[in-house]
């Protein structure tokens, strides 16, 4: 018979009982070498992805801290530095959809490290300049390396891994972004306060070159290595017929719950991202915090986001068997009313606002991590013949179009209409991203009764 047991940040399978008795000695030990050797090295990969991925963050982050010196320095209007953001997140969208197959064509160790590389060296100079346009273009150039960071990351990943416990990887692995937005700010944080905000790119580019060298020596695939997972199915396994179908965009964007999902995941990162760009500068002038204390704190959402995603899939599986969709659809609930709170709450002090940021962040990050990840995959292999890269392809591409235009639209609210306002749009995509998860419930559970219906005629 088969337990679970944990080693080193993952989970394997121990064979144990009376399976084992029927086994030699030297079989036996053969049998535990291997198993021993594929944990270790399963531990290894999990623990330089989250690294590697997480160190993504590193240039992604500083932009939202450094805004007001930007702003007071530079002149840069609010609106001038809302398309700051649409030059790091257009191309991180777009380029996600449209050079998608590099990672299968070229490695997706590869593709990975190549686009650290890249990263990098875009941003390594960023404070050298004064130029909006020049900021534009090496924003544009991350972005558009960083978009080969996740797909071939969790490509490399979930080979290390059984079928079986997909799930719960995607849960623990998706802590990797927010800890890294919070080390992210953090560093941002201090190198602006001892060194000024021309610096805060200079070592975490550093960093992020040094990830790449170690992702492009190390991040490899387990047939690379000789190793062979047991209870993941490849494509050369599945019976005749079995394979991946290529399908059209439509195609994909009519399967059931699909366009659903998308569209929450969609209001999602737009209200995330509207808080790691927006939120320092909130706590700045809106609630009168230090420049660093405003920074710092900003991390709240983010620690909070690290907690949701770590449990949420623990928590479906165990209460919410089989309704999935409906348990993530009460979590995005509890994020808008969160977000209303912390809203209304704002001048009560540090307590309240502390509060309300770790729960706004646990209830959204948790749900995006599974509606971008194992639960478009899942609705691929069950409704789009084994599509299940495509579906996560095509989910995440359209939910990272939202932060595209959240800086604009954040930028010209902001100025128009106030802070107040910022968070009424937030508040209102939050919840029609609740409602648009909750049909997606509905229509699981429609598709469940028509089945057992059928069952039952049979």
């Amino acid at each position: 018979m088969f337990s679970f047991i944990w080693f080193p940040t993952l989970l394997i399978q121990d064979r144990s009982g009376d399976s084992v008795t029927e086994v030699d000695k030297l079989e036996l030990g053969m049998l535990q070498y291997g198993e021993f050797r594929s944990a270790k090295s399963t531990g290894i990969i999990f623990a330089l992805g989250w690294i590697a991925y997480g160190s993504t963050y590193l240039l992604r982050k500083p932009i939202g801290v450094i805004k007001a010196d930007l702003e007071k320095d530079l002149d840069l209007s609010k609106s001038a530095l809302g398309w700051l953001d649409t030059a790091l997140l257009l191309p991180y969208a777009v380029m996600q959809m449209v050079l998608g197959q590099l990672g299968d064509k070229f490695g997706a160790r590869q593709t990975f490290g190549i686009g650290l590389l890249l990263s990098g060296l875009s941003m390594i100079s960023f404070g050298w300049w004064n130029n909006f346009n020049l900021f534009w273009v090496l924003l544009f150039i991350n972005g558009t390396a960083q978009a080969q960071c996740w797909p071939n990351c969790t490509k490399v990943l979930l080979s290390w891994f059984s079928d079986e416990v997909r799930n719960s990887i995607f849960g623990m692995f998706g802590t990797c972004a927010f800890a890294g937005g919070v080390i992210g700010t953090m560093l941002a944080v201090y190198l602006q306060a001892h060194s000024g905000w021309r610096a805060v790119f200079f070592l975490p580019s550093i960093i992020v070159l040094l990830v790449g060298v170690v992702v492009l020596l190390f991040y490899k695939m387990p047939e690379d290595v000789g190793i062979t997972v047991s209870g993941r199915v490849t494509m050369s396994e599945k019976p005749s017929g079995q394979g991946t179908k290529s399908m059209s965009f439509l195609q994909l964007w009519k399967l059931p719950m699909l366009m659903e999902v998308a569209v929450a995941v969609f209001c999602l990162k737009v209200v995330r991202y509207c808080m790691y760009m927006w939120l320092p500068m909130y706590l700045l002038q809106q609630l009168k915090y230090e420049q660093s204390t405003a920074g710092i704190l900003s991390t709240i959402f983010e620690v909070g986001g690290v907690l949701g995603s770590a449990l949420i899939g623990f928590i479906l599986d165990r209460y919410f068997q089989g309704r999935g969709l409906f348990g993530t659809a009460l979590s995005v609930t509890m994020s808008t009313v969160a977000l209303v709170m912390f809203t209304f709450t704002g001048s009560w002090g540090t307590t309240f606002n502390v509060a309300f940021l770790l729960l706004a962040g646990a209830f959204n990050a948790g749900p995006d991590t599974m509606l971008g990840g194992s639960i478009p995959a899942d609705l691929g292999e069950k409704y789009g013949q084994n599509a299940a890269a495509a579906t996560v392809g095509l989910v995440n591409g359209f939910g990272s179009i939202g932060p595209c235009i959240e800086g604009p639209l954040i930028g010209l609210v902001a100025t128009w209409y106030g802070w107040t306002s910022v968070f009424f749009v937030m508040t209102v995509l939050s919840a029609f991203g609740a409602l648009a998860v909750f049909r997606a419930s509905m229509i699981q559970t429609r598709i469940n009764l028509e089945r057992l219906q059928n069952i039952n005629h049979i």
